[in-house]
């Protein structure tokens, strides 16, 4: 089955990583459905029927997005808060989500040695563990995630063409 990848960017026309990437995904109609939230629902009103539908159509799910102060965009958050309800997503009969594998693809504007050593106090896999922890909750496949560090330093065209090929390479290996 295909992989649903949730794209969650507010600005994605202006994006340079986060639209390179999906791009590269795009060249792939057949192995994955690229899902814009921010162009789904610019007035934040969200269908949740229409996205419980979206994720049980699929096999896998992704949730790409740039890192915003520590987190990921205030869409992405409703959503997980309106789409994973008791009785679908989790709860004694909530099972949609179980054994479905699910990772995470972000984008951080700085490197990945701020990270590493410490700058910042909390590695990455620290700061996404709410995801984990809430896909793990739901009884899903958490897969780990595909990041690309140093968007804030504009990356060369070909670290981005890497990159790009390095996160179909993820999806592929779920």
């Amino acid at each position: 089955m295909k992989t649903l990848v949730i794209l969650t960017h507010p600005n994605l026309e202006t994006s340079v990583v986060n639209k390179r990437l999906a791009e590269e995904l795009k060249k792939y109609p057949d192995k994955y459905t690229i899902h814009e939230l921010y162009k789904a629902y610019p007035d934040g009103n969200i269908d949740v029927q229409h996205e419980q539908q979206l994720i049980e159509s699929h096999g896998n799910l992704v949730l790409q997005f740039p890192i915003y102060w520590f987190n990921c965009p205030p869409l992405l958050k409703k959503w997980l808060d309106e789409v994973f309800t008791y009785g679908w997503a989790y709860g004694s009969s909530g099972d949609k989500l179980k054994g479905r594998k699910a990772a995470l693809a972000v984008s951080a504007g700085i490197k990945k040695e701020d990270f590493e050593e410490g700058k910042y106090r909390y590695t990455f896999e620290q700061i996404l563990s709410p995801f984990e922890l809430s896909f793990q909750y739901c009884k899903a496949d958490y897969r780990s995630f595909y990041a690309f560090y140093g968007a804030e330093h504009e990356p060369s065209a070909s670290k981005l063409d890497q990159g790009a090929l390095d996160y179909v390479k993820f999806i592929d290996n779920l």
